[in-house]
């Protein structure tokens, strides 16, 4: 068995929320890490911290107080720009709602992350046709999302997550959709 590397750490995690003068602490001293190649689920009660911890790890928000390292870098000090960068370079999401554009095609859907990344059309394109080939969908490429039936739409959110090959991907219910064949 190899070693694998630490992918991500939370160190003393802690998270805040004001409203209204009222403060909620959503994390309270979070610590774990994840090694590259490990799949793992967060699960507990409605109001545990899930949501919260998902757009912690997904750079979608930052702690009150700790540290959180993405491949050894402190995404926890990053500002808007930074996080935008590796959010798109890094992070692959994939959203219970999906977020794709309803009549756009799928592959100008699977293709969004990489144009925000600058490659070059012709490398966007191929990319995305092999990630959308990896999902089953390689014979839906012109029909436009709301065009599918909602296990092919799950599918080619999949299919955007991973076409960055992100680092992490994170998954808000990613199979809910899907037949049990297709899920595993």
């Amino acid at each position: 068995m190899t070693n694998l590397q630490i992918l991500l750490r939370f160190e003393n995690i802690t998270k805040t929320y004001l409203t209204r003068d009222i403060e909620y602490q959503a994390l309270k001293g979070v610590s774990f890490n994840i090694k590259q190649g490990e799949m793992v689920a967060i699960i507990g009660p409605s109001g545990s911290g899930k949501s919260t911890v998902m757009n912690l790890l997904g750079a979608l928000d930052t702690p009150t107080t700790g540290k959180y390292y993405l491949k050894e870098k402190d995404v926890s000090k990053m500002n808007d720009d930074e996080l935008a960068d590796i959010r798109n370079k890094e992070i692959g999401f994939i959203f219970q709602s999906f977020n794709l554009l309803p009549r756009t095609s799928v592959l100008n859907n699977v293709e969004l992350p990489l144009v925000y990344a600058n490659i070059k059309k012709e490398i966007r394109q191929e990319r995305a046709m092999q990630s959308l080939k990896s999902v089953g969908l390689d014979d839906k490429l012109q029909n436009k999302s709301n065009q599918l039936s909602g296990g092919q739409t799950q599918r080619v959110a999949i299919a955007r997550a991973l076409v960055t090959n992100p680092a992490i991907v994170l998954a808000d219910e990613p199979t809910g959709n899907l037949d049990t064949k297709t899920s595993i």
